[in-house]
Parts: C-alpha cells; structure tokens; sequence
C-alpha cells in the first residue's frame, strides 16, 4: 500500500486512495483511439479535522501544519526516509535535502489529496 493510501486508510478505514488510470495500449494509426474512463467520483468520506481531533494524542501533536506530526499521530513511520518517499509518491519536484520545504509542501499535498478522495478538509489546511 502507498504511503498516502496508509494516510487515507488511518483516518477512514475501509477508504482506498484513488488511483491513477492505466495508460491506454497505443492504437493503429488507423483506428480511433479507445475511450478512457473518467475515474469515479469521490465518496463522501467525513471531516478529516473532526476524526484527527478526536484521534487519542491529537492534542499533544501539531498535525494541523506538521506532516511529522501527522504521521505520528496516524501511528506512521515519520522518519525522513519515509517522507522522501511520500514526496516521490505525490510527484515532489523539488529537493529532498530541504526537508523544511519538503514538509510544507507534503502537508498541503496530503490535505489536498484527502479532500480530492472524499475527505471534507478546510481550506487553510489544503490552499
């Protein structure tokens, strides 16, 4: 499983993180290039905040701004090697070796994803 699908599965269990469609099989260049499917619509998951907030140690960790928090409180590996891998995961283009930047960015891109997978996240947490 993904690191943001074990992100995704904390908060709701039995959720699974939409994937990306499979690259279509390339056609002759003479017959009409096959339909691709629209991936399904999100399922409406919950509010992310209200399940963080309820989860036992919320209150002692900085999961609001803080991917490490984040992970720690979803009994994840936080290590450092973890979040590069995360980053690879969510296409990170910048370097690894900044990992202040890196968590900023992975943060915002975790919320985004959970909103874009059903879950209701606030605005200042994903923007």
């Amino acid at each position: 499983m993904s690191i943001f699908g074990s992100i995704l599965s904390k908060i709701f269990p039995g959720a699974k993180a939409a994937e990306a469609p499979a690259p279509a099989a390339a056609a002759p260049a003479d017959a009409p290039a096959p339909a691709v499917a629209a991936p399904p619509p999100a399922i409406p998951l919950g509010d992310v905040a209200a399940v963080l907030d309820a989860m036992p140690g919320s209150k002692n960790l900085n999961w609001r701004t803080s991917i490490v928090d984040l992970m720690k409180l979803l009994g994840l590996d936080s290590s450092l090697e973890a979040r590069k891998q995360l980053a690879a995961e969510l296409s990170y283009g910048e370097d690894t070796s900044d990992s202040a930047k890196m968590n900023i960015w992975l943060h915002r891109q975790v919320m985004t994803k959970l909103a874009a997978n059903g879950g209701t996240v606030p605005a200042e947490l994903r923007d």
